[in-house]
């Protein structure tokens, strides 16, 4: 007889990373399944995570797969030069977005899901200083290409997979974050930054050192192998 299969479980912030979305979307499409017009409702909670509701991933990922296109995957952006920098409103409105303020959101109330800027400008005086964020062009380009779900563009890259990492390495080695996705078991790197930044992952909160090197590394976080098995450990008893 052929075992039951064990169910990937993800809350709403999980499976927003996986597919281009925010959580908050992801609850709506949940209490709003009796309305939706896709071929078959939202799937149904299997579980909960304290008062986060738990959904098997597969089940998400096969209603995702049947899902009409989103708006935005009709939405054809102004050729730019990729190294032009825009500003998060101009961002937001060469991402297709109605919402000139949606990349701001994004940075604000959603950590690692969207890329961070690649030049970040000191503006202001002494007594009012403030900072402006730049994207390039190539930059939201990689990311529209490599965002999960459906209703991509034609000729749409596919997200890059994840590294191969042993697990027997040098317990003291420091790695980066799609590392850690990769041993943790997450689909993508999206859905360990948001998945870190609701914390889920409360052994990684502490980084063991932060890059520095110039350009958009500068300041990413690493965790030795040691942390990052312990935390698979946890993961895996819960």
């Amino acid at each position: 007889m052929t075992s039951r299969r064990e169910p990937r479980l993800a809350d709403a912030a999980e499976i927003a990373a996986d597919h281009g979305l925010t959580p908050a979307r992801i609850t709506g499409l949940y209490t709003g399944r009796v309305q939706n017009t896709a071929s078959k409702t939202f799937p149904e909670p299997v579980d909960k995570r304290g008062r986060a509701r738990l959904w098997d991933r597969a089940e998400v990922d096969e209603w995702f797969a049947h899902r009409a296109p989103a708006r935005l995957a009709e939405h054809t952006p102004p050729a730019l030069p990729p190294e032009t920098l825009l500003n998060a409103a101009d961002a937001s409105r060469y991402l297709g977005y109605k919402n000139s303020n949606q990349v701001t959101t994004f940075v604000r109330d959603h950590p690692g899901y969207f890329p961070e800027p690649d030049v970040v400008e000191e503006m202001g005086t002494a007594e009012n200083p403030y900072r402006r964020q730049l994207w390039k062009v190539q930059t939201l380009q990689e990311w529209m290409a490599t965002r999960p779900g459906s209703g991509r563009r034609a000729g749409a890259r596919k997200a890059p997979p994840l590294p191969q990492v042993p697990v027997d390495g040098d317990p003291e080695e420091l790695l980066g974050a799609s590392q850690a996705a990769a041993l943790l078991g997450f689909k993508s790197i999206n859905s360990f930054s948001s998945s870190l930044s609701q914390g889920n992952l409360p052994l990684l909160k502490e980084t063991d050192s932060l890059a520095q090197n110039a350009g958009r590394q500068n300041g990413r976080r690493r965790w030795t192998r040691r942390r990052i098995l312990e935390q698979a450990a946890q993961r895996s008893t819960r």
